[in-house]
C-alpha cells in the first residue's frame, strides 16, 4: 500500500486502531512515514508522538503492545484503519479503550437480547414476563422448551415453508439463550469453546 505522506498535514495520517477480533475501536493515533514503515516491518503498531516528537511503539514501556493484523487506507487515502490484537489494556489510564469502554465481544441485537433476558430474570416477580415465568419454573422446564423448539426446527427443515422454519429457528435461539443464562453462561462462553476448536 502506497501512502503519499507529502500531501498530508504535517506528514501525519490518522490511524484508527480496531481490535481485530471484537471489532471495537481502541484508540486513535497518528503515523508519519517512518512510523508506518516500522509498524509494517516489526508487526508492532508504532505512532509518531506529537507530544514527544518521536516515534513511539505502543507498549514500549507498559508491555501492552498492539500486534498488527491488517492495515487499510480509506477511499480518500487520508486515514488508516489498523486491525490489531491488543496485549493488555490500550489506554494509558489502564482502560481497555481510550473511550473508557470495555473491549468485550458484542453481537448487536443478540447481545441486547441477552441483556433483556438478564433483566427479566432479575425481575422474576413480574407476572407479565414470559421469560420471568420460565425462570420461575426452573431449569428442567427451560431445557424441555429448548428440546421442543429443536424438534420443531427439525420438522420445519424437512418442509418447504421457509417462514415457519425461520420462526421456529428464532424460537430455538431465544430459548437457548435463556437456557445458557439459567446455567450461568452467555453466548460468549460457547463461542470461546468454538474458538478453542478452531484449527
Amino acid at each position: 500500500m502506497e501512502i503519499d505522506f507529502s500531501r498530508l498535514a504535517h506528514g501525519l495520517i490518522p490511524a484508527i486502531i480496531q481490535d481485530s477480533e471484537t471489532k471495537n475501536v481502541l484508540m486513535l493515533g497518528y503515523m508519519n512515514k517512518e512510523a508506518y514503515q516500522k509498524t509494517v516491518e516489526t508487526g508492532k503498531v508504532t505512532f509518531f508522538s506529537r507530544s514527544k516528537q518521536r516515534l513511539w511503539t505502543k507498549g514500549e514501556e507498559s508491555g501492552n503492545f498492539l500486534n498488527l493484523v491488517d492495515i487499510k487506507n480509506d477511499c480518500d487515502e487520508d486515514s488508516l484503519l489498523i486491525q490489531a490484537k491488543p496485549v493488555g489494556s490500550t489506554c494509558h489510564t489502564g482502560a481497555d479503550t481510550c473511550w473508557q469502554e470495555p473491549n468485550s465481544q458484542e453481537y448487536g441485537f443478540i447481545s441486547n437480547l441477552e441483556s433483556t433476558i438478564k433483566t427479566r430474570r432479575e425481575n422474576a416477580d413480574s407476572e407479565k414476563s414470559y421469560v420471568a415465568s420460565l425462570f420461575k419454573l426452573g431449569i428442567n422446564k427451560i431445557a424441555q422448551k429448548v428440546g421442543e423448539e429443536a424438534v420443531e426446527v427439525v420438522i420445519e427443515a424437512k418442509d418447504d415453508n421457509d417462514d415457519l422454519f425461520l420462526s421456529e429457528s428464532a424460537d430455538l435461539l431465544f430459548h437457548y439463550l435463556i437456557l445458557l443464562q439459567a446455567k450461568g453462561f452467555q453466548l460468549n462462553d460457547v463461542i470461546d469453546v468454538l474458538k478453542s476448536r478452531q484449527k
